[in-house]
């Protein structure tokens, strides 16, 4: 069971807290990590006492990451224990290859599960990905770990998850912020009815009027922000009038927002690059590279949590960008311009109504059916494709979200 104490602990004692595992946990990684052996060459665990002796160390990215993985597959030589002992293994687009343990609460969601009001009884219908991809099995763990029952919906069939969860009379939901609209109108359209009363997504943003529709149909929805390598980073709160400001950083995690592309950090309230530092003994990543931007929110939490808040999530450090819960890569657009022999193409993201829409323009001799097809065998996604006559901007974007997240 997840340890609220930890949550409104004084930060000094926390502070403490994290360095004193993070120095134990440098030396087990040295000792038994192959990767991290050569990744920390030099360092010396003892003199990890702060946040700035934590940002002499170096960044790991995920180009980097693949390339250990290749080297040394199929963690990079990243984890404590051979791949054999852990209980799945994952794989998401990259491809990176991640591991999971069915141990309680493995990627530490409960918190965030808990803060968004959920709790033991509650039946909850987790619409996140089993296959391949480890989203809806940490999901699920955190879950378990408060006690409830869990629908495994998964991703596609809506149909019947929507049945699914109205028979089973789910309470709460879990997934990406738009399919849970996508539950609610298939809900209307088959005359059933859903009885969820909170909702904790990820994967995507959650835009501020697709939140208040949900708030219309009494569904009280939070989000948290987490990733495959590392599990939960940050969570929204709950407080009288709706979610508190910004999101409270899990407290097995340390958080730097740093200068895109370099390990500097920036100072507190400046937009920059997410690196995390995970507590996690399995799979102990250092100063990894999420890709995200964020800041930090000064102040406390108004819930009574006293951890560090960061403003949640504010876009990408590339150009590599997310889309109904899916990454979006620079180098599958440029696959799909192989593949056709275009010239050139951009991929625009936008919004129409509660939905991602992805719209490529392109210069080729090319019928536009055909670089549909090819967004859905390479994107995974379906998207709209337009021959333009004006030749595209000369400006290295591949990749444009237009969405607007404030």
């Amino acid at each position: 069971m997840t340890d609220a104490s930890l949550e409104i602990r004084d930060p000094g004692t926390r502070e403490q807290s994290l360095f004193d595992r993070l120095r134990g946990q440098i030396v087990e990684a040295k000792a038994k990590a192959p990767g991290f052996k050569a990744h920390l060459a030099g360092v010396n665990a003892a003199d990890i006492s702060d946040r700035a002796a934590l940002a002499a160390l170096p960044v790991l990215r995920k180009s980097a990451l693949i390339e250990m993985q290749h080297a040394n597959p199929p963690f990079g030589g990243l984890t404590t224990r051979p791949f054999a002992e852990f209980t799945w293994l994952f794989q998401s687009p990259g491809p990176i290859y991640e591991p999971g343990m069915d141990t309680p609460d493995w990627w530490r969601f409960a918190r965030a599960m808990r803060a968004a009001g959920i709790a033991a009884g509650d039946v909850v219908h987790n619409s996140f990905a089993y296959h391949l991809t480890p989203a809806g099995h940490m999901l699920e763990s955190g879950a378990r770990a408060l006690g409830c029952s869990v629908i495994p919906g998964g991703v596609g069939n809506t149909e019947a998850q929507t049945l699914a969860a109205s028979d089973l009379r789910a309470t709460a939901y879990i997934g990406t912020p738009d399919f849970l609209n996508v539950m609610l109108d298939k809900a209307k359209e088959l005359g059933k009815e859903l009885a969820f009363k909170t909702a904790l997504v990820s994967g995507g943003p959650l835009f501020p009027s697709l939140r208040a529709s949900y708030t219309d149909r009494g569904i009280v929805c939070l989000q948290c922000y987490g990733t495959a390598d590392l599990g939960l980073i940050a969570y929204e709160t709950l407080g009288e009038d709706g979610p508190n400001p910004g999101m409270v950083v899990d407290e097995a995690v340390i958080v730097e927002i740093v200068r895109p592309g370099t390990g500097d950090l920036v100072p507190d309230g400046e937009v920059g690059e997410v690196l995390v530092t995970v507590l996690n003994p399995d799979y102990p990543l250092i100063r990894f590279a999420t890709g995200d931007m964020s800041a930090v929110l000064s102040g406390q939490s108004p819930c009574g949590r006293t951890n560090m808040r960061i403003k949640g999530w504010m876009g990408r450090a590339d150009q590599t960008t997310k889309v109904k819960g899916m990454f979006v890569r620079p180098e599958q657009i440029a696959e799909i311009t192989e593949r056709l022999g275009l010239a050139k193409a951009r991929l625009t993201v936008d919004r129409e109504g509660e939905a991602d829409v992805m719209h490529l323009a392109y210069e080729g001799d090319v019928a536009p059916e055909a670089v549909e097809t090819a967004m859905q065998e390479v994107l995974k996604l379906r998207g709209k494709a337009r021959r333009t006559d004006d030749f595209l901007p000369n400006d290295g974007k591949v990749i444009d979200d237009i969405r607007q997240f404030d």
